[in-house]
């Protein structure tokens, strides 16, 4: 009986090998984040930078925005100089706006036919708002959420027991837990879909869009304490001598802004301002560690920093 010589091993391993192209071997591109970090308010931090043409500015599946799109929402501001400055500073942002609100549809469709769900007479802003509370409905606050809460700001409650403010608590907390999530669900949409920007287009516009007191401290390499505010809110007068009395201590070991709203108010969109006063911490790193809503007193405020080094 003859016998065939076995093959060398390692030439069957050349054999079974599949065969690599160039691109098999290329890096992965950069995703925006990387790149120009905070250029993203969250939905596209993981989108992946490449080279697109020119009046393509975002391509996800099938979906498009192009450079005509952001122009449209610039023209919106008419004769309104100032404003008009704004929006186009700020073109980055409304390209990933319009994005989002593309994307978000696209999934609100998508949930609603796996449920045989009619969607022919409600608007898309209805449908995509029914689709994230559908997201939320298991969400609760537990009593230990509660007691939790109720103990770290118990200054906020002086002559008032847990048990006369429970049920308030309750669906305060319920409300910011949920919208917490939806945050959280928006702001990973790139992770979900791939995600491509146009690189060129991303590199020409992030310097101007990033040129703001937020960025500008958050690129600081120091601790950072945004207030978001407003002159006449209550709470956001009270805040005032607190801040200022908070850069004193900190000095230059950490940036402490306040930030109107009526001034900024896309970057208070950016920031999801949703209630004012609202106070947004970031480590050296500019990396978001904690938000808070309200009146904060100093020594909580000073507590928080602490926890990054400030002392």
């Amino acid at each position: 009986m003859y016998l065939r010589p076995a093959l060398p091993v390692i030439l069957l391993l050349t054999l079974a090998a599949p065969r690599l192209h160039a691109q098999d071997l290329a890096p992965p591109p950069p995703t925006l984040e990387a790149v120009h970090p905070g250029l993203s308010f969250g939905p596209l931090r993981q989108a992946s930078l490449v080279p697109l043409p020119e009046d393509l500015l975002i391509r996800a599946q099938d979906l498009t925005i192009t450079e005509e799109q952001v122009a449209a929402e610039i023209a919106e501001a008419g004769e309104d100089l100032n404003l008009r400055s704004v929006l186009e500073k700020n073109a980055p942002y409304l390209a990933e706006r319009l994005a989002v609100k593309a994307l978000l549809l696209s999934e609100a469709r998508a949930w609603a036919q796996a449920r045989n769900q009619p969607v022919e007479w409600e608007s898309p802003a209805s449908l995509v708002e029914t689709y994230l509370r559908s997201l939320v409905e298991q969400v609760v606050i537990t009593s230990e959420e509660l007691k939790a809460f109720y103990t770290a700001n118990r200054a906020m409650f002086p002559d008032t027991t847990y048990e006369q403010v429970a049920e308030q608590l309750r669906t305060y907390l319920l409300s910011q837990k949920e919208d917490r999530f939806i945050e959280a669900h928006v702001n990973s949409l790139s992770e979900r879909v791939p995600v491509e920007v146009n690189a060129a287009w991303f590199q020409t516009h992030a310097p101007t869009a990033l040129d703001t007191p937020v960025d500008q401290a958050r690129r600081s390499g120091k601790p950072s304490l945004i207030d978001f505010g407003a002159g006449g809110c209550l709470d956001c007068d009270r805040m005032t001598p607190l801040l200022e009395d908070l850069r004193q201590f900190c000095g230059e070991r950490a940036n402490v802004l306040f930030v109107s709203v009526r001034d900024h108010p896309l970057l208070g969109a950016r920031y999801n301002v949703r209630g004012i006063p609202l106070q947004i911490v970031f480590d050296a790193q500019g990396r978001e560690v904690l938000r808070h809503e309200g009146f904060w007193p100093r020594e909580a405020m000073i507590t928080e920093l602490a926890k990054l080094g400030v002392q």
